[in-house]
């Protein structure tokens, strides 16, 4: 049986068209996913989100507290967040460097830091946190938080729509900047998101999910589904985990080199395969200057330099071309013209460097 977020029954009651996405029933459109997608970039959609996993890592150890244990455990190093509600985008490795999650954390106190983990990867996440702790931090608690749920609202009017629908939450979050979390009553306002657009990602009581997500819908914010999450992740230059990358690769041949800390001298789990030696590939973005088809994952990249593949494509909305990630030979430089097979057929592709469109604007 498919698990259901608390707002399950809103969905179905809006008409959504229900997918299984991971294994949980989840709306991937409203009715016009090109239209939500649109919402997102010239105003305000909401996303339920719920099925993405809150874990609050909590409490003190002889060997040190959750920064201390974090330090370790994450390639991106927790010591950058030293204001209380400050988030990090990180990955979390294999020792062979091979990418278990990507997440975000956020620092509360020394004795309390949030993850938000991936729907999913939550199981396996949690066991490997678990068993790191039992190695380095016996004393702390890590607690997946089943009892909350989680609504994205992004636009460039988002912001604005959700201080409406959420009476007295302006001056708790007007100040907030990107990256950054404050908490209001029992929700906590998170400046973060996954469609290039600004806004805020409200973590809410599970009880309480309905009445959030019918106050933003009464302040006019769009509710959107998973397609119109995907086209803007795409055009925002963001990774898909299991698609743009997994535990076969590492973050260095995914395009989130900028994710792992390998100035300071600490030690994490992955850095010694990551500094064994230089990535033999990428993670590039491509523009289809073709007509005749689209770029889709797993068609087959043709370079100079050896063979590639796409790893997410999709026709772009803002653009109104297709674009996709594609994992390629290293040497193989922005500028570059490819082949893409398509249908059996080679189509001629633009190599760039993501992001592809943030902000309502193109950037190609």
């Amino acid at each position: 049986m498919l698990k259901e977020t608390p707002l399950n029954a809103i969905h179905r009651a809006a008409g959504a068209r229900m997918v299984d996405f991971g294994g949980w029933d989840m709306p991937v459109n409203y009715g016009s996913q090109i239209e939500e997608h649109h919402a997102v970039r010239r105003d305000a959609g909401m996303f339920d989100v719920s099925h993405m996993r809150v874990v609050d890592l909590e409490g003190r150890d002889p060997n040190g507290g959750p920064r201390d244990f974090l330090r370790y455990a994450l390639a991106n190093n927790v010591d950058k967040l030293q204001t209380s509600g400050k988030a990090l985008y990180s990955c979390l490795l294999r020792p062979d460097g091979g990418v278990i999650d990507d997440l975000i954390v956020y620092f509360l106190r020394e004795d309390f830091f949030r993850i938000v983990v991936n729907a999913g990867t939550t199981a396996k996440d949690v066991a490997w946190f678990r068993r790191l702790l039992a190695e380095r931090a016996p004393g702390l608690s890590l607690t997946p938080r089943d009892d909350l749920a989680m609504i994205a609202v992004q636009g460039p009017n988002a912001r604005a729509k959700v201080w409406q629908a959420l009476p007295g939450s302006e001056p708790a979050s007007a100040g907030l900047k990107p990256f950054s979390a404050a908490t209001f009553g029992d929700t906590f306002i998170a400046r973060t998101g996954y469609t290039g657009e600004d806004g805020f990602e409200l973590v809410v009581p599970a009880a309480r999910a309905g009445d959030v997500w019918r106050a933003l819908a009464a302040a006019g914010v769009r509710p959107c589904g998973l397609g119109a999450r995907d086209t803007l992740r795409l055009e925002a230059g963001m990774n898909l985990y299991g698609q743009d990358m997994d535990e076969s690769v590492s973050p260095l041949e995914s395009g989130l080199a900028w994710t792992v800390d390998l100035a300071s001298p600490r030690d994490f789990v992955g850095k010694a395969a990551l500094t064994a030696a230089a990535p033999a590939r990428q993670l590039a973005g491509l523009v289809l200057t073709d007509k005749g088809g689209v770029l889709r994952a797993h068609q087959v990249v043709h370079t100079a330099h050896g063979d590639g593949e796409i790893t997410s494509g999709t026709f772009a909305p803002t653009l109104g071309q297709s674009i996709a990630l594609a994992r390629l030979p290293a040497a193989v430089q922005a500028g570059d013209v490819v082949q893409v097979v398509v249908r059996d057929k080679e189509l001629a592709a633009r190599v760039v460097k993501p992001p592809f469109a943030r902000h309502g604007k193109a950037l190609i």
